[in-house]
């Protein structure tokens, strides 16, 4: 008798209770899943940060830049900030009385509370509350008098519904207010861009969603011809994405972590994805094994199937998990931090996968593919049965197809260059248009300054003229339009000094001048006695670029050598993980040469976003990697029965295509739905085809062709030994191989 690993028995325990005590085991996701979703919101709320540059190491200019900001400006560090434009409805210049008019309705407008609109039923204790009144100051007036800029302050992320709600509300407000007075406004900065941004795309964001649950309903009635197969995957990764969910802000809370604003939503989209990839593994095999065995219970069908599958599932999920929590080791905060959330939330759908799902499968038993009347015979050999006959019989011709393929798509690759950018400045919005309007009459950046903090180190004051030379080498700077004043805080012990550059903020120009002129003429002309730090937006994103760059150098090898180790451990061999890696590796390396060629040489921006080669790097590898543990499963099982090893290939490639291709269908369809997410443009397509290619291309024809070619040397040095008889399930349901049709040579 064979002694299974522990982990197999751990797995198998973990199934073998879920389909003996389904209903308990549901029972218990559901209560899970309806607390944890409500609480989630609020917990989310507790440990979202604000500013991106929170997240960069106190060791990085900016970062202390934006800490003195903090502890001697008194800059609250959940603040955005809205510019609003006033000026008259007629166009004329701002008189002396308009100005009054502005301030005493500016005033008003400050000491009302803007109240947070409510947009569902939920409880209130349930829904953060961001409610609040607005801080509002006069920053300046143009050169021609056409208007006059206040500074609108609000509370909070962003990208926070709640917040986002707030100031529509107080916008809306000013707009009547300042109509009424013979006013026009007009609002720029980045939360009334992601405002506007957001409210053009709100239909779009709807279709998107409703489609990709009509996608997955879709293709789930085509494969499986069941409502109940079609709706169950659905409600069931419902469940566990709001278990996740709340899973996920406990530990960060518990670890004091803080989490981007849009990594819940990523989460979901990941989640939804590969949890209705886990749950078609299990019904597909869960299908199969009922036709093999008619007369056996679906229970202990149930149980056998998860136990089997179960295995593979782990293995897949834990390379997603290794993947992203070598996240942990980065320098910058946001890909530290969202690392660990993904790990977490992957580690939830697999508790789910082999509790949840197997618990279904044995409730529902042959119900699940009602009114399919499909079970009692074997299906016909189809295209699956064909496409896998033809892989196993061209192995050399499929393996050449498949590499100039990805060889074509890497090659986009060449002069690749990375956006920092934190939006698109040619968008057609409210916002864009009123900061083109201030850029004609004021330096662009006068909406998002870059600031210079100066400190003593030498125990005394400062004053305005001791950093009269400082103020006059940045006014020299060439890019910088305009230099405010000086402005000193309470103790006179810091200083800060406000640039205003003629580039837009998020532009490329601007994080250059921050990080190279700029901090030149600092370092040269800082007063003796004191030290000085660059901070704003360019300067912030201009050090996130260093501290990606970095982590890319780290992250990437050791999310190989991780993943590499759990291929080992699971498939037993030398040699097949190396050819999973480098199959990976060459998917993601045709992924990202797809989107630089799209993205920057044909839509011609200034390059591919900053985070999306280490996003793509560990979804494509990791996610990648769940499709070719699966095949490479199947062709190692299919190989321990008699006959020729392109035969057990051709079984295997033909019994995983229905699963792989609907599984890739469904976690392409759900990435695409960022698309619909306003600056995941890139992410969306790269994640959709990256996953197309993994699915289609790497684990059904290049893995298979290369096991074909190979053959049973592929597993060295333990290479899978035939068995007499095999599986049951194989007896009843494998056609005996065709050498004629499978065997043949290039």
């Amino acid at each position: 008798m064979q002694v299974r690993p522990s982990e197999d028995i751990v797995i198998r325990a973990l199934t073998g209770y879920s389909t003996r005590h389904p209903w308990k085991v549901i029972a218990l996701w559901a209560v899970l899943g309806v607390v944890l979703s409500a609480l989630a919101p609020t917990l989310i709320g507790r440990v979202t940060q604000n500013q991106t540059g929170d997240f960069l190491p106190k060791s990085y200019d900016s970062a202390a830049a934006l800490e003195i900001a903090e502890k001697q400006f008194g800059v609250n560090p959940d603040a955005t900030t809205v510019t609003m434009l006033v000026a008259r409805s007629d166009g004329k210049a701002l008189d002396a009385a308009d100005q009054k008019r502005v301030e005493a309705e500016a005033a008003k407008l400050a000491q009302r509370r803007v109240i947070m609109p409510r947009e569902d039923d939920r409880p209130k204790f349930l829904v953060p509350d961001r409610s609040q009144t607005p801080r509002i100051a006069p920053a300046m007036v143009a050169p021609d008098r056409s208007f006059e800029l206040l500074s609108v302050e609000l509370i909070g992320n962003r990208t926070d519904k709640g917040v986002q709600g707030v100031y529509r509300a107080f916008r809306d407000a000013a707009r009547t207010q300042f109509s009424e007075a013979g006013m026009r406004t007009g609002f720029t900065g980045s939360l009334a861009d992601t405002v506007d941004t957001t409210d053009s795309h709100e239909t779009a964001a709807k279709v998107g969603g409703a489609l990709l649950m009509g996608l997955i309903l879709l293709i789930n009635v085509l494969v499986f011809r069941s409502v109940l197969a079609a709706l169950l995957p659905l409600v069931a990764v419902a469940m566990i994405i709001g278990v996740a969910g709340g899973a996920v802000a406990g530990a960060a809370i518990l670890t004091g972590r803080k989490l981007d604003a849009g990594t819940p939503d990523l989460i979901s989209v990941v989640l939804l994805g590969i949890g209705i990839d886990y749950l078609l593994f299990l019904l597909f095999r869960f299908r199969e094994q009922l036709r093999a065995r008619p007369e056996q219970s679906a229970r202990e069908a149930a149980g056998q199937v998860s136990g089997r599958v179960g295995t593979a599932i782990t293995s897949a999920a834990l390379t997603i998990v290794a993947g992203f929590a070598t996240l942990g080791v980065a320098t910058f905060g946001q890909f530290r931090s969202l690392g660990p959330a993904i790990a977490v939330s992957v580690l939830v759908m697999l508790l789910g996968s082999l509790t949840l799902l197997p618990a279904l499968l044995a409730a529902a038993g042959r119900k699940m593919f009602w009114p399919a009347k499909a079970l009692g015979h074997e299906p016909d050999e189809g295209r699956a049965a064909r496409f896998g006959a033809r892989v196993a019989r061209r192995p050399m011709t499929m393996t050449f197809a498949s590499v100039a393929l990805l060889a074509a798509l890497a090659a986009g690759l060449i002069g690749i260059r990375m956006d920092y950018g934190q939006g698109n400045a040619a968008a057609k919005t409210p916002a864009a248009a009123t900061a083109t309007e201030i850029s004609r009459a004021l330096p662009a950046g006068v909406t998002d300054p870059t600031s210079v903090f100066v400190t003593v180190t030498d125990g005394g004051t400062l004053t305005a003229g001791r950093l009269d030379g400082l103020s006059r080498a940045l006014a020299q700077v060439k890019g910088v339009g305009q230099v405010a004043r000086t402005v000193l805080n309470e103790d006179h012990r810091a200083a800060r000094i406000d640039l205003y550059p003629t580039a837009a903020p998020q532009s490329r120009q601007a994080r250059d001048l921050a990080s190279g002129p700029v901090r030149a003429a600092v370092a040269q002309h800082t007063p003796a006695g004191t030290t000085a730090h660059v901070g704003g937006t360019a300067a912030i994103y201009a050090d996130i670029s260093t501290a990606v760059d970095h982590d890319l150098k780290i992250v990437f090898p050791v999310a190989a050598a991780l993943i590499a180790l759990i291929l080992l451990l699971l498939l037993r061999s030398l040699l097949a993980p190396v050819i999973l890696m480098l199959s990976v590796g060459l998917g993601f390396a045709a992924t990202l040469g797809a989107a630089t060629l799209l993205f920057q040489h044909v839509l011609g921006k200034p390059g591919v976003n900053f985070s999306l080669p280490l996003v793509l790097f560990l979804f494509v590898v990791a996610l990648g990697t769940d499709y070719n543990i699966l095949i490479s499963d199947r062709i190692r099982e299919e190989m321990q029965r008699p006959g020729p090893a392109r035969a057990a290939v051709a079984r295997a490639v033909q019994h995983t295509t229905p699963a792989i291709a609907t599984a890739g269908l469904v976690l392409a369809g759900s990435f695409a739905t960022l698309a619909t997410t306003p600056g995941n443009e890139q992410i969306a397509f790269a994640m959709t085809l990256g996953i197309l290619l993994s699915a289609l291309v790497l684990s059904l024809v290049l893995v298979p062709a290369l096991a074909a070619l190979l053959g049973r040397s592929i597993w060295w040095p333990v290479r899978p030994r035939p068995t007499n008889g095999g599986h049951p399930q194989h007896r009843a349901n494998a056609p005996a191989p065709e050498p004629d049709r499978v065997m043949t040579a290039d």
